[in-house]
């Protein structure tokens, strides 16, 4: 009953979400984005195949120059080289991330079996105006602290919060649609803001018909949105009457394939907990965890064929302790951008590698690619961080969209597993831009 008992402090302090301005000024764009993404092709964390660093429990992250804080749940037994699915729980007004933890993420973890990286992020003053985009940004950097730590599986990011965490859940999925895969609205409104909000995401609303704090219309409103964005044929929903204690779930009908959105109105106020039969909301008894797991999971990874490192860490070739030389960016773009590689991992039969590129100039550079040619019998299986061409003998490597452009002396990295014999690093390696 932990949500269940901050519902009235929900309520006082209602006044103050319903101040806050909808169309927060959210700054940047997707490019300040800083993890990968297509809903529609799995590409590896910079973490798979990484002995991690980050452990299960309360976190520290600078962020828009602000000291933040999430808690981090990582599945037990916890597989390097296995990407997960990633879901990220927004707490309530006055509620906490010690609040979603405590309370199993929304009821998902228990759930998950497993199969789960959860992130319950902090808000400021206990709630997510997203101020000049700050939330949004958190999001991004929570995201990218993960991704370079722990393996996760890039078409399977997910959202959800109830009252101003949905709020925020919203806002994620209008500006971050190729990075999300698909968000859960309990109860909320447009008062996070909605940076974009024209691209297609999964979408499933959950509300209460006799909604006191944040009226169901609200909730409506953001739902269709997302009709609209994912093509799905426009229809009002049925909805139980008052006294049924009882909720309808409906999938839209039309949607483009892999938006779905699913609306489901119940028969209770402002509550994340309602349950069927009872006008008691109660967390453990709810239908709300099992049906948006249900949603969730439906999404199934498209992870491609790959020769995976092996879960025991075999024999390495260390990195070389001097910088390996690399050939300079042909003349007419002197300077622009440089490439680095380092081996991370090898193991019989294959090995995995990374690649830094720095701009180490004074200039902002807005696209990279850089060229490097393995060496006979090794082949690309899986990259990340970057859209190559070709796979074996001389490989291109062309930015991601998030991570093309960098600032004076900023840098990038992608990695790759690749077949063959590891201890001969590539070589003829440049880099230009764009």
């Amino acid at each position: 009953m932990t949500r269940h008992r901050h519902v009235l402090s929900f309520i006082a302090g209602a006044a103050v979400l319903l101040a806050v301005t909808a169309g927060s000024a959210l700054g940047g764009d997707l490019g300040g984005a800083a993890v990968a993404a297509t809903n529609g092709t799995l590409a590896a964390t910079a973490g798979c195949g990484k002995a991690p660093t980050l452990t299960s429990g309360t976190r520290t992250i600078q962020s828009s120059g602000q000291s933040r804080t999430y808690i981090l749940r990582i599945p037990d037994g916890y597989d390097r080289n296995h990407p997960y699915r990633l879901i990220f729980g927004f707490h309530w007004l006055n509620g906490s991330a010690n609040n979603v933890a405590s309370a199993g993420y929304y009821g998902l973890a228990p759930l998950s079996n497993n199969s789960t990286i959860f992130v319950a992020p902090q808000g400021l003053n206990a709630g997510w105006a997203n101020t000049n985009g700050r939330d949004l940004t958190l999001f991004d950097d929570i995201s990218r602290q993960i991704e370079t730590d722990l393996c996760v599986d890039t078409t399977q990011r997910f959202a959800l919060g109830w009252s101003y965490g949905g709020a925020m859940s919203y806002a994620v999925a209008c500006a971050r649609p190729t990075v999300i895969r698909a968000v859960t609205v309990l109860s909320g409104a447009n008062l996070s803001g909605c940076n974009g909000g024209t691209q297609p995401v999964a979408y499933f609303g959950i509300h209460g018909i006799y909604d006191s704090v944040l009226n169901i219309s609200q909730g409506r409103s953001l739902r269709d949105t997302f009709v609209r964005n994912n093509g799905c044929t426009a229809q009002s929903p049925r909805e139980p009457s008052r006294g049924s204690l009882t909720h309808i779930t409906t999938t839209y009908a039309g949607c483009r394939a892999g938006y779905p959105v699913q609306w489901a109105a119940f028969d209770g106020d402002h509550t994340p907990s309602p349950v069927d039969g009872s006008s008691s909301p109660n967390d453990s008894r709810t239908w709300t965890s099992g049906e948006i797991w249900r949603f969730f999971s439906q999404f199934e990874s498209t992870t491609p064929p790959t020769t995976a490192p092996p879960t025991t860490a075999p024999p390495t070739t260390a990195p070389p302790t001097t910088t390996p030389p690399t050939t300079a960016p042909p003349t007419g773009e002197p300077g622009t951008c440089t490439a680095t590689y380092n081996a991370v991992n090898s193991w019989p039969g294959g090995f995995q590698g990374e690649v830094t590129v720095a701009n180490s100039t004074a200039a902002t550079i807005t696209g990279w690619t850089v060229r490097l040619t393995l060496a006979s019998g090794q082949a690309i299986s899986s990259l990340w961080s970057g859209t190559n061409t070709g796979t074996t003998g001389n490989v291109t490597v062309r930015n991601a969209a998030y991570n093309g452009t960098l600032g004076p002396n900023a840098s990038a990295t992608f990695g790759f597993t690749a077949t063959g014999n590891g201890a001969t690093p590539p070589s003829n390696i440049t880099c230009t831009s764009p």
